[in-house]
């Protein structure tokens, strides 16, 4: 699935917003996040836009849009919502919303939230975001989202995802999306040699330009981090990095194994997709060409280690950079040789802190290094990090 870029702003979220219940973020939560893909505003409905359809990294065909509205703030944590509101799904279109929290110091997984439902967030908190996703077929049906509020509630919910105290890290079938000047489900525009992975569930996609949701993808010599900002390969359902009991689908398959991996290699689903397609491969993530031919140095498709970093613990900085990518070095040095890439905006994890060359970059001048991996350093010069303990 890939959710094709409009130029309408989100100027109308505001409208949307008044609807809800809750003050907005105060100047001490962390900025909103605020965006929209292919949306459309009609008093106080968000509709699905009218760019084309485009074929995306799941190669599922279809028109969508994306919402994500401003968070939104309770006076005391909770650890449930319940978000309300009403749909039009004309023509086997269709209208989602998904929830997150503010947990500690970073955003949860994105789950789905049914009208009027109890929707359990993985630990208390004070601070929600709701999103928007809008899909139908290729030409007709517009469906919408209207009357949305969300409260806080002490109900009961379904079992929730927890935050473990290392991020799962799986061993996963690698593909090479392509795709150069197609949209990702996020609304980028893709670039030749391009930085960001996709996934084959929105549970963990990013916004456009963010890496709340990234990527630790290792071969044997090589890392590369990156944020996840397209839908695929194969399903659009499949978040196999969370345990069998909060699985959205496919909870009978281990946790860190693909459906489509599952298909492909013993025969699961009759060897077929969610969507009823042959797997051809038994792929787990789609890799950008920056990713895979630079970064990664591959020129197969094939097995990698995937980190998904959202889903642990742990230090972490964010590379800030306008564009492209940022250099992983063998030593603390720009003299080192490159043994991996991180992209734009994406999280990089970080073990411990050294000295070495002085640099100078978006965040100042400065001779601090972050070691992201063993053996694998990045100039702290050019990464949002706090202080960490030294090597």
């Amino acid at each position: 699935m890939r959710i094709t870029r409009s130029a309408k702003l989100a100027a109308c979220l505001v409208t949307v917003l008044t609807l809800a219940t809750v003050t907005l973020p105060s100047s001490a939560a962390p900025p909103p996040a605020t965006s929209s893909t292919n949306i459309r505003y009609d008093g106080n409905r968000i509709i699905l836009g009218d760019a084309p359809a485009a074929v995306g990294s799941s190669q599922v065909k279809q028109r969508s849009g994306l919402a994500e509205l401003a968070p939104v703030r309770f006076a005391a944590p909770t650890s449930a919502v319940v978000a309300n509101y009403t749909t039009g799904t004309p023509d086997g279109s269709a209208a989602d919303i998904d929830v997150r929290a503010w947990i500690t110091d970073r955003w949860s997984e994105w789950t789905p939230a049914a009208a009027g439902q109890p929707t359990k967030l993985p630990g208390a908190s004070d601070q929600v975001q709701l999103r928007i996703i809008v899909s139908a077929p290729p030409t007709g049906a517009q469906p919408w989202v209207g009357d949305v509020t969300v409260l806080p509630t002490d109900q009961v919910a379904p079992g929730r995802m927890s935050i473990q105290a290392a991020p799962l890290k799986s061993h996963v079938f690698a593909t090479r999306e392509g795709l150069v000047g197609g949209t990702t489900a996020n609304g980028h525009v893709i670039v030749s040699r391009d930085h960001f992975v996709a996934l084959p569930s929105r549970r963990g996609l990013a916004s456009n330009g963010s890496g709340n949701y990234s990527v630790k993808v290792c071969t044997a010599s090589r890392c590369a981090f990156e944020p996840v900002w397209d839908v695929g390969p194969w399903n659009i359902k499949d978040d196999y990095w969370n345990p069998s009991a909060t699985r959205e689908t496919f909870k009978d398959l281990p946790q860190g194994k693909p459906e489509a991996q599952a298909a492909y290699q013993d025969g699961y689903n009759g060897g077929k997709d969610g969507s009823g397609r042959t797997v051809a491969n038994p792929a787990g993530i789609d890799l950008a060409d920056g990713v895979f031919w630079d970064a990664l140095g591959l020129t197969n498709n094939g097995f990698v280690d995937v980190t998904y970093l959202w889903t642990g613990d742990g230090g972490r900085g964010t590379v800030s950079i306008t564009s492209g990518y940022l250099n992983l070095r063998s030593t603390s040095s720009s003299t080192g040789s490159v043994v991996g890439m991180a992209g734009k905006s994406a999280q990089v994890t970080v073990e411990c802190q050294t000295t070495g060359q002085s640099v100078s970059g978006s965040q100042g001048t400065s001779n601090v290094w972050l070691r992201v991996h063993p053996g694998m350093y990045v100039a702290k010069a050019w990464v949002s990090a706090g202080t960490f303990g030294a090597c």
